[in-house]
Parts: structure tokens; sequence; C-alpha cells
């Protein structure tokens, strides 16, 4: 477990808990909106909903079709250098650049190429065979969703 449980949050997915370090030294507005869902319980029930081996698995999206996302307003961009390799936790958004808004996907493999374009706001720190174990598809038959989202200090 992480020593920061303010910037720690727990997915809990079908096969397990993931455990992800949040990085508000990277992404503070990113971060922030992710606790505040979670906080919410907006995430909980909500489907991956395109998961492609050897690149992401991406969710957040409460319609389960890839156009949805909460009522709040989308986010600045707060892009960075900090490489998209495997396990990191990044935004999803459209082709605007400050157009995240609750999507988010994790890496499965190495996207750098992704770097400077998407905002990075985690790494997952446990629980990553969970992530790899999610149904694949675009959009998977059976998708894999997400039972809780909680921030760790709330546990």
């Amino acid at each position: 477990m992480a020593e920061d449980l303010e910037n720690t949050l727990i997915l809990t997915l079908e096969s397990g808990p993931v455990t992800i370090k949040l990085r508000p030294d990277l992404a503070p507005g990113h971060v922030a909106r992710i606790k505040e869902l979670a906080r919410e319980g907006f995430y909980d029930g909500v489907v991956f909903h395109r998961v492609i081996p050897g690149f992401m698995a991406q969710g957040g999206d409460p319609t389960g079709t890839g156009g949805g996302g909460s009522k709040k307003p989308n986010l600045q961009a707060e892009f960075s250098s900090e490489p998209h390799v495997r396990g990191v936790c990044s935004m999803a958004r459209t082709s605007a650049p400050h157009s995240a808004n609750s999507q988010f996907f994790i890496c499965f493999d190495d996207a750098t190429f992704l770097d400077n374009q998407y905002t990075v706001w985690g790494e997952v720190v446990e629980g990553m065979e969970h992530v790899d174990a999610l149904p694949k598809g675009e959009p998977p038959r059976s998708p894999g969703k997400i039972i809780s989202a909680k921030v760790a200090a709330d546990v």
C-alpha cells in the first residue's frame, strides 16, 4: 500500500483490487477530478468499453459507449513528458486538447507516442494483473467493470 492514502486510488475490478498512486505533482487538476468522481461513486459499475491488447484499457464513461462523461466541465490539459509506459494511468479525450472529463485509460505496454499529448495522472503500483485480465474488444462482448473506485484515505 502506498504511504499517501489521500493520493492513492483503489479500483476494485471483478478479478481483484488495483492500487493506483495518484500524481498531483504532474496533474493536480486531473487528480482532484478523479478523487471527486470516485468520492461521488461516479465510477462504480462503469465498464471498460475499449480494451486493446498490447495498448490500453479505457473506461470512465457512464454510458459505456466511449461518448459520455460526467456533468462537470472539461478539464484544462496538464500534459507532461512523463512517459506512457505499462501501468500508467492517463486521461482520454477527444481531438481537442482540453476535452478530458471522466474517461481514462491504463497502459498495458509502452505507448510513448502519447507523451506530451495526454495527461498522466497516476500509475498502477499493485494489481496490474487484474487490469491485464479485463475482457478485450472495442467494445468487449462482455466488458469488465469497476465494482468500486475509492480514495484509500476514505476506506
